[in-house]
């Protein structure tokens, strides 16, 4: 009876997976390329201006100038074996995430767009939750260490050379800030308890703790302003895909209310592509396509304030308009899904919405 049962469901099976397939055309199968390229040389850009700039790779300029490609001009010093193979691995960055993606959408088309969305959604939301745990933990410990070291009590807990060490903005952000963004990642893909909302209270918390270490005790060092700066500054930078996942931001709404559902529709997936993935580009292009520019400056040299002693976050600022560009880049592209979904489901007169997964939220 139980293999029965299992013959007489595979069939079904098979027939509504082909009646999916049936369904899907050219421009559900371009969408999910498109979002599938969006999303992928997005983030490639990211780890391969790190390679470059942090670890000295030489970029795919480099790589293209040594070969003599695309009109770029001959490097002075030619590249060796070594600097070749690793800028092949960069542009392997560039196109293996893109091959994966049409392998697996291939795969995928029997599925509704909306799953596709909801992928994309659930990145978003995991890189909000690690940034959140990140700047978290790294204000809280960053603020300890800064409290330690400005009343003097590092030397007798850690030693005077590791004092010297904690002092320096390179060590710190390499052996105390990188460990806990690394741990901050296992634990965003381990919990949704908290959210980047969480930061509000904290930084009420921060802001109480200053009012009354002035007015009480008459106490206040420049580490404490600069805990607060740095979690309002990540309040509003991560809270964006957040806001964008629940129709949270604020529209300049002129005629939007009166669009019906499939102009809305429109409106949203051309807006995605035209205004907010390109945003999401200029940032990133124009703050890291140099080792000067305005984000990949700070970031590279663990720039700090000029306040004395006070928290070595400044450079994780710049940092957070980067998560900025790439969270809101991952959930442009869901929304740009969840908008060609719509316009579907109208086209073919199913105006019933496609079961999906429950929505994550960072």
């Amino acid at each position: 009876m139980t293999s029965t049962a299992t013959t007489a469901t595979g069939p079904d099976t098979g027939a509504s997976r082909s009646a999916a397939l049936a369904g899907v055309d050219g421009v559900e199968i371009a969408s999910r390329i498109v979002a599938a390229a969006v999303v992928s040389i997005t983030f490639a850009f990211t780890a391969n201006f790190f390679l470059t700039f942090g670890w000295g790779w030489p970029g795919l300029p480099a790589l293209f100038a040594d070969a003599g490609w695309f009109g770029f001009a001959p490097l002075r010093n030619p590249l060796d074996g070594a600097q070749v193979f690793r800028g092949w691995i960069q542009v392997a960055i560039y196109v293996v995430p893109i091959l994966f993606a049409v392998v697996w959408i291939a795969s995928t088309l029997h599925r509704p767009l909306q799953v596709g969305a909801d992928a994309y959604s659930e990145l978003a939301a995991f890189i909000i939750r690690a940034s959140f745990w990140s700047v978290f933990l790294v204000g809280f410990v960053d603020a300890v260490i800064s409290f330690l070291r400005v009343e003097d009590f590092l030397p007798p807990l850690v030693g005077d050379d590791m004092t010297i060490q904690l002092g320096l903005s390179k060590f710190r952000g390499q052996y105390v800030h990188l460990p806990l963004m690394a741990l901050s990642c296992v634990i965003a893909l381990f919990t949704r308890s908290l959210s980047v909302v969480w930061l509000a209270l904290l930084i009420v918390l921060a802001e109480i703790q200053i009012v009354f270490t002035r007015f009480i005790f008459s106490y206040e060092q420049a580490f404490m302003g600069d805990l607060v700066r740095f979690w309002y500054a990540s309040l509003f930078l991560l809270a964006s895909a957040y806001s964008l996942v629940d129709e949270g931001h604020v529209r300049v709404d002129v005629f939007y209310a009166r669009f019906s559902e499939k102009r809305k529709a429109w409106t949203n997936a051309v807006g995605s592509m035209a205004l907010g993935v390109p945003l999401c580009w200029i940032i990133l292009t124009m703050g890291m396509w140099t080792k000067g520019s305005s984000l990949a400056s700070p970031l590279l040299n663990f720039e700090i304030s000029q306040s004395g002693f006070g928290m070595y976050v400044k450079y994780l600022m710049a940092g957070l308009l980067v998560i900025f560009a790439l969270s809101m880049a991952a959930q442009f592209t869901a929304y740009f899904l969840e908008s060609v979904a719509v316009l579907r489901r109208k086209d073919t007169g199913d105006d019933a919405a496609p079961a999906s997964a429950v929505p994550s939220h960072p």
